[in-house]
């Protein structure tokens, strides 16, 4: 790579954390990035909390060059050590991004935007028994470790299971059947919830069907719709409408609770971990977004 493509991007990095730190450096970033930027450092300032340090690391993956264009792929892997009172927690956050260098000058930097939800980009390697957990023994829903499960695979992806273009239920839905939930109505996609090789139920991967299957089930996995955020606990799932259109397109874990007692959540696609569970700082966001929040009953219905 060529020196001054890594001075830009090291230069963009910086930018990139002061963004964070409300400074008055700006990313070349678009228009939603920008308004992003700013809905993140209002809701610092709302919740009273201090961003302390922000780390950027951006790892390039594929440059494509021609004439006086250059277009980088690379991996934004993101840091932020908050303060909130006389309590820290650590922000973690990765995802694909796209910039784009013209006469030595960076002109855009974007977000890469997935398309299909349900396009599985890799197979599982391994077909390894999975062993019953001691909660599906005891008919109990374990949320220790979905909780664990979350923590240690939020920006990997386990060989054990399929990938997906969007992968954020796939990855709640392995949350939860580490956390002992057991799958039930396998071959039919629309019933159920269950992976089976390489085939699954819609409930398994799509966000919007995730909503609907825990809104209704009595068998196996089950929960209860919660009227508020703070009423969840560890190992419980949101569920996002962002264009409050009826259409749900994201899924999330809770994993931990900030000072005032609100979620903290992991997810994947967007990967991120101890995010504030309203997602104001994405740029999926919009005005109109609805929540569903789910409790799942400890007891597993069998």
């Amino acid at each position: 790579m060529e020196a001054f493509i890594r001075e830009k991007l090291q230069e963009h990095v910086e930018k990139l954390s002061n963004a964070v730190l409300d400074r008055k450096r700006s990313p070349s970033v678009s228009i939603e990035e920008k308004s992003r930027y700013k809905r993140m450092n209002k809701g610092f300032r709302d919740r009273r909390e201090h961003v302390i340090k922000t780390t950027s690391t951006l790892k390039p993956y594929s440059m494509l060059s021609y004439g006086s264009s250059t277009i980088v792929g690379y991996k934004l892997y993101q840091v932020h050590l908050i303060k909130a009172g006389d309590t820290y927690h650590l922000r973690e956050e990765e995802e694909d991004r796209q910039l784009t260098i013209v006469k030595q000058k960076i002109i855009n930097d974007q977000k890469i935007k997935r398309t299909d939800e349900t396009a599985m980009v890799r197979q599982r390697v391994e077909r390894l028994p999975r062993r019953k957990s001691e909660s599906l023994r005891n008919n109990m829903y374990n949320r220790m470790q979905a909780v664990q499960y979350a923590e240690r695979w939020w920006n990997d992806y386990n060989p054990e299971y399929p990938e997906f273009t969007d992968n954020c239920t796939n990855f709640i839905s392995q949350c939860l059947q580490a956390g002992g939930a057991p799958m039930h109505g396998q071959h039919q996609k629309e019933k159920g919830w269950w992976l089976a090789n390489d085939r699954w139920s819609y409930s398994w991967a799509v966000a919007h069907s995730m909503r609907w299957y825990l809104s209704g089930s009595t068998t196996g996995l089950t929960a209860r719709e919660a009227d508020r955020a703070q009423d969840l606990r560890p190992g419980d799932v949101i569920c996002y409408d962002f264009n409050g259109d009826g259409e749900w397109n994201h899924t999330a874990i809770v994993v931990a609770f900030n000072h005032e007692q609100e979620p903290l959540v992991n997810a994947q696609t967007a990967n991120s971990r101890n995010r504030y569970w309203k997602y104001e700082d994405s740029t999926a966001w919009t005005p109109d977004i609805k929540y569903k929040f789910f409790k799942v009953n400890d007891h597993i219905s069998t």
